[in-house]
């Protein structure tokens, strides 16, 4: 996890320094990398949180008026 910190924080850094010599601002190229890069870190989020948010949202709809017992082709009965 330390390695791709490493390496998010080189690329913000020479992409920061390169924005700053050049006048034009950045390319196409520069935001399909950003682009990239913002589309990695947002997977690896999902990877990682997706079984702690699954077993949070479980224990939620568990503890809710027939949450537990719900079944999804049940008709409301009111």
């Amino acid at each position: 996890m330390n390695a791709l910190y490493a390496t998010l924080y080189s690329f913000a850094v020479t992409t920061k320094d390169r924005l700053r010599r050049e006048e034009r601002g950045a390319t196409a190229v520069e935001y399909g990398l950003l682009v990239g890069l913002i589309a990695v870190v947002i997977i690896a989020a999902v990877l990682l949180l997706g079984p702690k948010l699954s077993g949070i949202f479980t224990s939620v709809n568990d503890k809710l008026p027939g949450g537990s017992g719900a079944t999804s082709g049940a008709t409301p009965t009111s």
